[in-house]
């Protein structure tokens, strides 16, 4: 299991848990799963299949844009963050 790190505006969708344990062998794989456990996440992240443009996740602290984004490899104790991108002014 990966444990996925939630950004503060998904806790509301994940029983205000700062982190989650997930299956899954491809990032895909955890977004379903998490999706299946707390629904409504995947539409918070994605849109048409990619993630949205605002959105970066981490495994193990490397982009998954710089990898094989979605098709990134996740092994046993990985650990993924989901970071929305802040702005500011």
């Amino acid at each position: 299991m990966a444990n996925i790190k939630i950004p503060t505006p998904l806790r509301n969708l994940t029983d205000n848990l700062t982190s989650v344990e997930i299956d899954g062998k491809k990032v895909s794989e955890i977004i379903d799963n998490l999706e299946n456990k707390f629904p409504g996440v995947k539409s918070k992240i994605m849109t048409d299949g990619e993630l949205k443009h605002f959105v970066n996740i981490y495994v193990n602290g490397e982009d998954i844009r710089y990898l094989n984004s979605l098709s990134t490899d996740v092994n046993k104790n990985d650990e993924i963050s989901i970071v929305p991108a802040v702005a500011g002014g």
